[in-house]
């Protein structure tokens, strides 16, 4: 999922997260379709989360070496914040948080409010021109927020991403987007209802309205940037799209009480992942047991429009905008801040 086909002290940890409930799997999507962590399912779910079968499928690595984390504030519930890094390597293996050389397709910050009743997912377009720190053999300076990756890991991506927003983070997830198609797979397609049409290079057209996709469409549709009205920044629209479309089909039917359909689901999503070291999976999906797939929103950062860099065609954020959004994010002001800047239903540059 990309948006251009072109181209420290690390403050007291506090990394809870992780457990199952139906709602673990909604992160989980998230995170698979580029958008990646919520759900859960009951404690049955719980169970097989925290289980060694499941976590030796996910791979782990020190994604937030150097990067300030959340601190525990006593018993008190502070909100949390989570940062997804997606991949497309077009293979279903986990991506490597090491990945020098490939770059981010997909970035989001995912919060989780303190009360533990909904989540906000912001996505920053990867074109976005920004500084970026020092790392591999990138010496420091302005460029596409998605070369950190490819500079030096995710472990830069992450310390980019925190240098935007100031944002600490209670953990990291890497997706591998191929495991977007694989998990549509898994619960046997989704429906997408889009207010635009979208043209596919292939020659495919989804028309304004709802369309069922298997896996093949699933993946090419949440590829689409030429044939997408708002270029990058529809993209994120469609993969948003997708992630809602299988987070609502994994609540239906038998998908999460048939023990062979809940191992198939579980293998498919933890084989996609790679996780920081200190992101407990099983508090986690503890965590977030009653977040419904109706109580996550989604939101891109503001942008002011596009530019010509030295490091080509780049997205202009907004700086004021951006701010504001992360204090919000902060201060655990999420829903305040999407009544005052409502998200459009067709994506603009």
């Amino acid at each position: 999922m990309s948006l251009d086909d072109s181209d420290e002290t690390a403050a007291a940890k506090t990394r809870s997260a992780s457990g199952p409930r139906r709602r673990w799997y909604h992160w989980l999507a998230i995170g698979v379709a580029a958008s990646a962590l919520i759900l859960g399912g009951g404690s049955l779910l719980a169970a097989k989360l925290a289980s060694d079968h499941y976590e030796g499928m996910v791979a782990r690595e020190d994604i937030l070496q150097g990067v300030p984390t959340a601190s525990k504030q006593g018993s008190r519930r502070e909100p949390l914040n989570f940062l997804i890094l997606g991949t497309d390597s077009r293979v279903d293996q986990p991506a490597p948080a090491d990945a020098r050389g490939s770059r981010s397709d997909t970035i989001m910050i995912a919060h989780v409010s303190g009360d533990r009743k909904n989540a906000f997912v912001v996505s920053i377009p990867r074109d976005s021109y920004v500084d970026v720190p020092a790392g591999g053999n990138w010496k420091g300076g302005k460029n596409k927020i998605n070369a950190a990756m490819s500079f030096g890991g995710a472990n830069l991506a992450a310390k980019t991403v925190y240098q935007l927003t100031k944002i600490p983070l209670n953990g990291a997830v890497i997706v591998n987007l191929n495991g977007v198609q694989e998990l549509v797979r898994t619960v046997g397609g989704v429906r997408v209802c889009i207010p635009y049409t979208v043209h596919s290079g292939s020659g495919r057209t989804w028309n304004e309205g709802c369309h069922d996709l298997d896996a093949v469409e699933a993946g090419e549709f949440v590829r689409q940037r030429k044939g997408t009205p708002g270029g990058d920044l529809g993209r994120i629209k469609n993969q948003q799209h997708v992630i809602l479309g299988v987070l609502t089909k994994m609540n239906q039917g038998s998908m999460l009480t048939d023990p062979a359909k809940l191992n198939t689901l579980l293998t498919t999503a933890a084989r996609s992942l790679t996780v920081d070291d200190g992101l407990d999976l099983t508090d986690l999906a503890l965590e977030l047991r009653n977040i419904d797939v109706n109580d996550i929103k989604f939101a891109t950062t503001p942008i002011l429009g596009t530019m010509r860099t030295d490091a080509g065609s780049s997205v202009a954020l907004d700086p004021g905008g951006v701010d504001e959004l992360a204090a919000a994010i902060r201060a655990d002001r999420t829903d305040e801040w999407l009544a005052a800047h409502p998200q459009p239903e067709v994506a603009t540059l």
